[in-house]
Formats: C-alpha cells, sequence, structure tokens
C-alpha cells in the first residue's frame, strides 16, 4: 500500500530504536515531543492566564497530566509515581544498571546545580564513580529527555569559560521532585534556578516546534561576566540574561567589548512571553 502512512508514538526513544530493524532512510521522520509548551498554551489561554499561574509551572512543570489536576497533591503524588516507576526504565534496561539510586542521587546533585557549570571529576568524586561513568550516565539522562547540556561559548579568548557545560531539566517538575521540593515560590532560595531553567526549555521547545535553526550556549568569563544563553543565528550573536525580577542590567562590557557588533537582552516577567513565542 504505497500510500500508507503510519504514526508510531511512544514515550521510549531506546525502544523504538531497537524495535525498528529496517532502515528508513528518506521514508521517516521523527519528530521529538517535549512537555506542554508555553507557546501552545498560548493558543488556549490568554496572556494573564499564563501569568497567573507562572508558580505552578515553575513548581510543578508541564506535563500535560499535572495540567488537568485541580489540586496540588493529585499532582505532587503523579510526579512522585513518574520519579519512582518511570523516570529511569529506560536507563536502567539499556544502560544495564542494576541499582537506580546512583542515578537518583547523580539527578539530585545535577538537580541543585541548575545554572553552574557541572564538572564530571566532581560529580564522580562526591559520587565514588569514575568521570566516564558519570559521562555515560548523563549521556543516556540526555538520549531519555530527562535533561539536556548547554556547553559554552567562546571564539578561543583566553578569558573565556567553555570547557564545562551547564545541564537543565526539561521538566521542573520532575526536577523539583527529585529535590523533594514543591513548596511555594515565596518559600524557595532557588527561584532564580528555577526561571533560569524555565526560561531556557521553553526557549528549547519554541526553536524546535518553529524549526528555527540557531547554536545555543551560555557565556562566561574567568572574571564572572556572564550570559545565560547566547543564540548563534543568522550569522548573528544574541546575548541573554534571565532574571526573575523586572530589575533592569546593562550588558556585560566585556561582551560588548568583545562582541562590539552582538545584541543583548534581558528577559525577565514583563517580557518573557514575547521571548517564549516569537523566534
Amino acid at each position: 500500500m504505497p500510500d500508507l502512512k503510519i504514526i508510531a508514538t511512544g514515550s521510549s526513544s531506546f525502544d523504538l530504536a531497537n524495535t525498528i530493524c529496517e532502515p528508513l532512510t528518506g521514508r521517516s521522520w521523527t519528530f521529538t515531543l517535549f512537555p506542554i509548551a508555553i507557546s501552545e498554551l498560548l493558543q488556549m489561554n490568554n496572556k494573564f492566564e499564563i501569568d497567573q499561574n507562572l508558580s505552578q509551572f515553575l513548581i510543578f512543570g508541564l506535563y500535560p497530566e499535572t495540567l488537568s489536576y485541580a489540586n496540588n497533591k493529585d499532582k505532587y503524588d503523579y510526579l512522585q509515581e513518574i520519579s519512582s516507576s518511570y523516570l529511569y526504565k529506560d536507563i536502567l534496561e539499556i544502560g544495564s544498571i542494576k541499582n537506580s539510586s546512583r542515578l537518583h542521587d547523580l539527578l539530585r546533585l545535577l538537580a541543585f546545580q541548575i545554572g553552574s557549570q557541572v564538572s564530571l571529576t566532581e560529580l564522580g568524586n562526591a559520587l565514588k564513580m569514575s568521570k566516564d561513568t558519570v559521562s555515560s550516565y548523563i549521556d543516556l539522562l540526555e538520549k531519555s529527555f530527562v535533561i539536556f547540556r548547554i556547553s559554552g561559548f567562546s571564539r578561543k579568548l583566553r578569558k573565556e569559560v567553555s570547557k564545562m557545560d551547564k545541564i537543565y531539566f526539561y521538566d521542573l517538575g520532575i526536577r523539583n521532585i527529585i529535590i523533594d521540593n514543591v513548596n511555594p515560590l515565596n518559600y524557595r532560595d532557588d527561584i532564580g534556578k528555577l526561571w533560569e531553567n524555565f526560561i531556557m526549555a521553553e526557549r528549547i521547545k519554541l526553536l524546535s516546534y518553529q524549526g528555527s535553526f540557531a547554536n545555543t550556549y551560555f557565556w562566561r568569563t574567568y572574571t564572572g561576566a556572564e550570559l545565560d544563553l547566547v543564540e548563534e543565528r543568522g550569522g548573528r550573536l544574541f546575548g541573554y540574561e534571565f532574571k526573575f525580577t523586572s530589575r533592569k542590567k546593562k550588558a556585560p562590557k566585556t561582551w560588548l567589548d568583545a562582541y562590539p557588533n552582538a545584541e543583548y537582552f534581558q528577559v525577565n516577567r514583563d517580557n518573557y512571553l514575547s521571548f517564549l513565542t516569537e523566534a
């Protein structure tokens, strides 16, 4: 049947890859479905409604099921079930990992390091694992769409840091359950990390869904100047800093001196919806 089209869906990229034996080069398209995107919610809700629910998104994430539950206890129970029963299934089976506790401990450390550069050596020392083992675990977590990493941007200037990556979670609900913290925002000391992860993940979703080609990085110098996100698109550089408050901050002088033709923007509570809907 030459006109037959088959849509194969699944939560496991490993299972799909191992089940489809015949090469389908040129005859298949692969679509990555992330947790619900803010750009999708805006098709059914106005900006005021999105902003009113922002704290819920930062705490319980954007898995479709969490959006359907009316109370926080149901959301918490659902995320607990996901993290205990399904989160590690692919990795334990495909990665030949016998004990999920080591994986859980690694994820906890990564969850606390959102927005910071991650040292594989330090993680290995903390977990009593080799650097190579930590690297392989992180690679499996990426392929399972639990986390993603952003590399440092550098034009080979000696003052720029680029050897270590930053790691973020695709869904903040999973991140918060892993560290067992679903407290309201006014009782938390990690709002900056939540905001950075939220904006970064939503931007990745938007770029993917709109088919916008952009290389994404963070930027930091040894003297402490930094940008949360650098996008390289159309031969131009765009630097972004994510701030939960609306207080304005000037672009780092080091950034403007090194890349005088680059742009700089601050993404805060006043303008984040535009940034998450327009690539």
